[in-house]
């Protein structure tokens, strides 16, 4: 079994934007709530205001693999949404990296 699964479900989606907590940054937003099943889970969502479909899976790779980097520093047991604004388009995966780093530590997920 993977460690990290995916959210596929709307519902997923929609209990993480109601209950969860956010953080909110220029490049992007991050949707953090403690899950019992001992998985990290994750869902990246992209408006289509960001862009045609090229950028809109660009910003999700850069949100994927900035997420990947992160992950053996994210203990289990979390549920994450990480929604791509339009500066995600232009930014590297560096700079997205550092700002999820950021936020995963003001929600005092990572150290």
């Amino acid at each position: 079994m993977k460690v990290v699964q995916t959210f596929r479900r709307n519902n997923d989606f929609r209990r993480l934007y109601a209950r969860g907590k956010s953080f909110v940054h220029p490049l992007l937003v991050l949707y953090v709530m403690k899950n019992n099943r001992g998985l990290k889970r994750i869902g990246i969502t992209v408006s289509t205001k960001v862009g045609n479909a090229v950028v809109r899976n660009r910003c999700k790779r850069i949100l994927r693999e900035a997420f990947r980097l992160l992950e053996p520093e994210i203990p289990a047991g979390w549920d994450f949404v990480l929604v791509a604004r339009t500066k995600t388009a232009a930014s590297t995966m560096p700079a997205v990296k550092n700002v999820l780093s950021a936020q995963l530590k003001k929600a005092g997920i990572i150290g």
